[in-house]
């Protein structure tokens, strides 16, 4: 089926330089990204992933690991496991 529909939309040029650094990675292209995403709101019949407001202490402790405040750091997976046992 030829592609022949363009979308056009307005977003805030860091989250489109962030997110297309993502795809770049992944090795796709905006287009490709939002494709799949069409096709699981298709797919699904709906948003193809929860969307929530995080309470305070998830927002909290969201903005401590994007700021990397108060991370933990292992040395091996084994330290990880110890102290996750705690």
């Amino acid at each position: 089926m030829p592609k022949n529909a363009m979308i056009r939309a307005r977003t805030e040029s860091k989250l489109k330089r962030e997110t297309e650094l993502i795809f770049k990675k992944l090795g796709m292209t905006p287009t490709e990204a939002i494709n799949i995403f069409y096709n699981q709101v298709r797919l699904r019949k709906g948003i193809p992933f929860n969307i929530e407001i995080p309470n305070k202490i998830t927002k909290d402790t969201l903005d401590k690991s994007s700021k990397r405040k108060n991370l933990k750091t292992f040395k091996t997976v084994e330290d990880l496991l110890t102290d996750l046992k705690k």
